[in-house]
């Protein structure tokens, strides 16, 4: 089966808020760290969910299933930050840990 996550590529901006807001941070926090406005945040924000067919509902929080689709088509980095383990690491042949779910 064929399974396309992404609709297109995102651009480094895209990335780094992705990544920004994987780490729990809010729009006003990422504004703060990119030098941009809040409302460049939030539009940067939309167009990530639209380039993961996200659309929003009234019982659905975007920001999570955002987070979720970013962090499964992209890696869990925001775990490393917060020092929680993988529990599907092992060591491999070359001696470094690898994700057995996520190779």
């Amino acid at each position: 089966m064929d399974l396309t996550i992404l609709t297109r590529e995102l651009t480094p901006f895209e990335h780094l808020v992705g990544k920004h807001m994987c780490d729990g941070l809010s729009n006003a926090a990422i504004a703060i760290k990119t030098a941009h406005t809040e409302k460049v945040i939030e539009n940067t924000i939309s167009r990530l969910a639209k380039a993961f067919a996200l659309k929003s509902a009234p019982d659905i929080n975007i920001r999570v299933l955002l987070a979720l689709a970013y962090r499964s088509h992209f890696g869990d980095a925001a775990f490393d930050k917060i020092n929680v383990a993988c529990s599907h690491l092992e060591i491999g042949p070359d001696g470094k840990q690898i994700c057995t779910r996520h190779i």
